[in-house]
């Protein structure tokens, strides 16, 4: 099964977070895809850790690494559905590229964020609960 995996979620396994081992309990066996904007965001999520004090640059590039270690196939957006979206629900683009994944892909979406997984339940995509 295909699943979409958002920056939520991936953060949430790099990091060694609470919500880990579900996660990958729910994605192991399954293909995990996504927008290919998710690169850059874990970047800007890493950057984001800094500015917090929440991370190292050791402990970034030793996230890096378990990232690249995660196969992900990437979809490209369909940029116009996607700010159909992005105006319908009052987010970012990046968000709506997810839920544009998951909808045009019929696969549910694993995320971490509330607000994306109610914007995606409001348009009737499929979310797997962690």
């Amino acid at each position: 099964m295909d699943i979409v995996i958002d920056t939520s979620a991936l953060i949430a396994v790099i990091a060694g977070e609470p919500e880990r081992n579900r996660i990958v309990e729910l994605t192991t066996a399954n293909t995990l895809i996504g927008p290919g904007s998710i690169p850059w965001e874990i970047g800007n999520a890493f950057s984001a850790m800094f500015k917090q004090n929440r991370l190292t640059l050791e402990e970034a590039r030793e996230g890096l690494t378990i990232f690249n270690s995660i196969p992900i196939r990437y979809i490209n957006p369909d940029f116009v559905h996607a700010m159909t979206i992005s105006k319908q629900t009052n987010m970012y683009a990046y968000d709506a590229y997810f839920i544009d994944c998951s909808l045009r892909q019929k696969a549910p979406l694993l995320t971490l964020d509330h607000k994306l997984k109610l914007a995606a339940q409001s348009l009737n995509a499929k979310i797997l609960e962690v």
